[in-house]
């Protein structure tokens, strides 16, 4: 199975970006081809500036990184 979902790095972590897309996506990186990004483009209809849309990217990154995403597997 192939899985593409991405996240829009318009602000900090929350609970609800860990229980309704981060952990899924670590999780399928197991079992599925993934595709997973940050869509810096989407979110700019909602975030304007550019240095907040950069550090949330980066902090995105990050957290996927922590929480276990692979970046060999996904």
């Amino acid at each position: 199975m192939r899985v593409l979902s991405g996240i829009q790095p318009s602000g900090s972590l929350h609970l609800g970006n860990y229980f309704g897309m981060m952990s899924k996506m670590i999780a399928y990186q197991e079992e599925s081809e993934l595709f997973c990004f940050i869509a810096n483009y989407h979110a700019q209809t909602s975030l304007s500036d550019g240095k907040a849309l950069a550090r949330g990217t980066i902090e995105a990154a990050a957290n996927f990184l922590a929480l276990g995403m692979d970046p060999e597997k996904s």
